[in-house]
């Protein structure tokens, strides 16, 4: 199971943002899987098979795509990592939470291989750096809502 991205990978994005509301509310937000698409445009269906544990797998449909996750790291309110295989593209993906001041920072860091990837490398890039930072932006406009 891997804990961090591949570094090899012709695919590698990295992005950071900062969110104005209390960790633990954006934890929550971000572990609760099922409730992704009442949040995040960019996913249609998500369920958790089981605990929120490393070896729990979740399936989910993002632009088009049907996936298989499986939860490899979980540090609770601080570091959740996961990864899948899907036509042929071994994604990984690192997410760590770092309170700060009055909110908290939210890195995301992805990682794409295999010959799908190997065969259209700038554009699976800048298609995940689009979907991810769609997905920082949707958890910072959810997180940051009043009450």
């Amino acid at each position: 199971m891997h804990t961090t991205v591949d570094t090899t990978a012709p695919v590698v994005v990295s992005l950071t943002t900062s969110i104005e509301a209390a960790p633990a509310t954006v934890w929550e937000l971000h572990t609760d899987v099922d409730n992704w698409p009442v949040w995040n445009t960019g996913v249609d269906r998500a369920r958790l098979d089981g605990p929120l544990a490393v070896g729990t797998e979740f399936a989910w449909l993002t632009h088009g795509l049907d996936i298989t996750s499986t939860i490899h790291e979980l540090v609770p309110g601080r570091r959740i990592v996961w990864g899948g295989t899907v036509q042929g593209i071994v994604g990984i993906h690192v997410w760590t939470f770092e309170p700060s001041g009055t909110g908290v920072v939210v890195r995301t860091e992805e990682s794409w291989s295999g010959d799908p990837v190997d065969a259209a490398v700038d554009e699976l890039a800048t298609a995940l750096r689009t979907s991810l930072q769609d997905w920082l932006d949707c958890l910072k406009a959810r997180a940051e809502q009043p009450a």
